[in-house]
């Protein structure tokens, strides 16, 4: 020991690389004498017609990451469909057949998402508008919601301190505008966390996840099967799901983001990544799970 101080050869960052063991302390065992309402009722705001299926992935990845209850609110042409795809998730049915043009009263909900496979109608776009100002609980929003944010700007700053936002980078663009390289796109997705004081995961070869204090927690989980159609809507559901079970926002996009990628990790075990789809990821969680915090 020649005197330096630890602190300071050793300075905060305000960068992380997530591995298990940060996982591991973050996961909470389930007490005993628990119930369903232990673990909370989440609504999912999703589909539209030809599009159900986004629907049904969100709310199934929610139900099989803990949520106690799940509800999906869906237009008329969708409750068939979920009711038989989904057994275990009850339906709040829109007033309108093709896509949603309301949504239920939110106070019965512990945790909201908003977005796969909604379109960008006009009349739906003010129903994301709507839930903007009345959620008073944890919020995540992905895929159409983005992309009606996108084109309603204004909203962004009304958005509930500690939102979460799911995009693609394309969908990532188009809230914030191009970027001349990776880097570049990294203090964008810095700046605009702190700006709007959400919780952003861009999502990725290491999914970066950005937070109001400015701090970045890049994921060290997943492959490219993940590269498919539907496993945005799987990730919302996850993050939904750990919101719903009383994780607080920020920690809630780091486990869901580690626990999607280790599901497609384990999911190539057998499989070639090329067909993987996004229903195996789900099949996949309970074994995720297992792995991610050595549930026993």
């Amino acid at each position: 020991d020649i005197g330096l101080m630890e602190k300071e050869m050793n300075p905060p960052s305000l960068f992380e690389y997530v591995l298990a063991d940060h996982i591991k302390a973050s996961y909470r065992m389930r007490p005993k004498f628990a119930h369903k309402g232990t673990f909370g009722h989440a609504l999912v705001i999703a589909g539209s017609l030809g599009m159900m299926g986004a629907a049904q992935l969100a709310t199934l990845a929610c139900l099989r990451m803990g949520a106690g209850r799940v509800t999906a609110h869906v237009p008329k042409c969708g409750v068939q469909i979920m009711q038989i795809g989904v057994k275990e998730a009850m339906c709040s049915v829109d007033a309108n057949h093709d896509h949603i043009i309301d949504h239920p009263k939110l106070s019965p909900f512990n945790a909201i998402a908003v977005g796969p496979g909604i379109g960008t109608d006009l009349d739906t776009a003010n129903v994301v508008r709507r839930i903007i100002e009345d959620a008073r609980v944890p919020l995540v929003m992905d895929a159409d919601a983005l992309n009606i944010l996108a084109e309603n700007r204004t909203w962004l700053s009304f958005l509930p301190f500690g939102t979460i936002l799911t995009p693609h980078p394309k969908e990532f663009e188009r809230l914030t505008g191009k970027s001349g390289s990776s880097l570049e796109r990294l203090q964008m997705q810095i700046d605009f966390s702190k700006k709007y004081g959400v919780i952003l995961v861009l999502k990725g070869a290491y999914t970066s996840i950005s937070t109001p204090s400015g701090k970045v927690y890049f994921n060290s989980t997943g492959n490219p099967a993940l590269a498919t159609a539907g496993s945005g809507d799987v990730l919302t559901g996850i993050i939904l799901g750990l919101l719903a079970s009383g994780y607080d926002p920020e920690a809630a996009a780091i486990m869901g983001v580690y626990v999607h990628g280790c599901s497609g990790d384990l999911c190539v075990i057998n499989k070639s990544e090329e067909s993987i789809i996004a229903s195996d990821i789900i099949d996949q969680l309970g074994y995720a799970l297992l792995n991610s915090f050595a549930v026993t």
